[in-house]
């Protein structure tokens, strides 16, 4: 599969995982109250198991393996950052709504996260 597929696979991935993960920060920021950040990174814990799989699956066609999936979150630990630190910036520098700051990080995140992830799952075949 080429590279322009793979990635057209990742973003349809990333926008059902980015409303999973919405679905739980918008959970944990409104309706149990905790600060924005601390939602942002719960959710994006909760989300990342579903990422794993349907990349794994989808996006590159590989077989799931131990060594993939706890070499997955060091992919993650990219975007989390990426995305804390433009969530923090957007929020509090910028004064961007905090509903809406993690849709603006994904802009940021995705072609980064993908060569990432791609990296990652293929070497774990190894």
């Amino acid at each position: 599969m080429n590279t322009k597929n793979e990635y057209i696979k990742f973003i349809v991935v990333g926008v059902l995982n980015t409303a999973h993960y919405y679905a739980w920060y918008v959970l944990f920021y409104s309706v149990v109250g905790l600060p924005y950040l601390v939602s942002h990174i719960v959710a994006t814990i909760i989300s990342m198991i579903g990422s794993y799989f349907m990349n794994v699956y989808f996006t590159y066609r590989e077989k799931p393996s131990w060594k993939s999936f706890l070499l997955f979150p060091l992919t993650q630990l990219t975007n989390i950052a990426i995305q804390t630190i433009c969530m923090y910036v957007f929020v509090d520098w910028l004064h961007l709504s905090p509903y809406f700051a993690p849709i603006a990080t994904v802009i940021i995140s995705v072609p980064i996260t993908f060569v990432v992830t791609r990296r990652i799952i293929r070497v774990s075949k190894t």
